[in-house]
């Protein structure tokens, strides 16, 4: 029978600290039997005799004695090194490793992140945003975030809130050239478009028709990697822009932008949290994550409900026609 050599050192080690094989048991969580074979077997594995042992006594060998001197320090160095990863574990400190997009989540996680970082200083966030979809489990990834489920085997998924498509303009553009009045009369206006960060390809306008995501396509007069310049180019109204809510609520909200053809705005995909199992996390990933859902599980800033759309449309429509008269 293959022996268990740390398990059969420790009982050992525990029946000399103890004076009891039986006692040793106990305190290992074993039967006395198992305790018995454990230190059998390794007085075989080491061919020598390491207790005298009689019913009513225990006590070591020369060869037990020099065994136990030599063996102790790894053993206590061991209890030590198990009890720091014990406390590690519960301690909400040390290396944090995030991922996410980066056209779409930066100015959502830094928000997150600030407050984390004031409830827990002694945690080092290590973010890394990118578009393309890395594998989980090489990259290390504690907490990921990501639009649509992540394919990773193993990993949960938690659902956060809707990922908003947005067709958006500034009231400087509609009082130089309009608005538009369907998604066809989108050909006379200019429009940006999306370069995929990691694929090179020029993304379409994804609208909802008639609860369909849709592929429409538009003549670029602007095409950007960046959603975030892509939204400057929307706001100094050089062009109309397909945007996401996270991006263009604040400036909707604040009459900055206006969005248009509301009808259509698509809402099929969801930002998603996604993680390995809670179970054996360390304190500061539990933390982070159960800060994220409080934080951003429906959050209604990153959000705009069908009335504050159609509202922000009219209204925009309505100050155009005003200024056009």
């Amino acid at each position: 029978m293959p022996i268990n050599e740390m398990r059969s050192i420790a009982t050992f080690a525990k029946a000399a600290e103890l004076g009891s094989l039986r006692k040793a048991a106990v305190a290992q969580g074993m039967t006395p039997q198992a305790a018995s074979q454990a230190l059998a077997q390794l007085e075989q594995h080491l061919g020598v005799r390491l207790f005298h042992r009689t019913t009513r006594s225990l006590s070591l060998t020369d060869e037990g004695r020099q065994f136990l001197e030599a063996a102790q320090p790894a053993l206590v160095g061991l209890q030590r090194a198990l009890h720091m990863a014990q406390q590690a574990k519960d301690e909400i400190a040390g290396p944090l490793r995030i991922v996410g997009p980066r056209s779409t989540f930066a100015p959502v996680l830094w928000p997150l992140l600030d407050e984390f970082c004031r409830l827990h200083p002694q945690v080092q966030p290590d973010v890394q945003l990118d578009d393309r979809i890395g594998n989980w489990v090489e990259d290390r990834v504690d907490v990921g975030f990501r639009v649509g489920r992540s394919p990773a085997e193993g990993v949960i998924a938690r659902r956060l809130f809707p990922s908003q498509l947005i067709i958006c303009a500034a009231p400087a553009y509609l009082a130089r050239e309009g608005a538009p009045d369907s998604l066809d009369a989108l050909a006379a206006h200019r429009c940006s478009t999306f370069r995929h960060p990691s694929k090179g390809s020029v993304l379409p306008w994804y609208v909802k028709v008639e609860d369909m995501r849709v592929d429409h396509h538009v003549v670029p007069a602007l095409c950007t990697n960046d959603e975030g310049l892509e939204a400057e180019a929307v706001l100094a109204g050089h062009v109309l822009g397909l945007l996401t809510a996270v991006i263009a609520a604040p400036h909707i909200r604040a009459g900055r932008l206006v969005p248009l053809l509301t009808g259509h705005v698509d809402d099929h995909s969801s930002i998603f949290v996604y993680y390995g199992s809670r179970t054996a996390q360390p304190a500061r990933v539990r933390a982070f994550i159960d800060l994220a859902i409080k934080r951003l599980a429906n959050n209604k800033a990153y959000v705009l409900t069908a009335k504050e759309l159609q509202t922000a449309e009219a209204k925009g429509r309505k100050a155009h026609l005003r200024r056009g008269a």
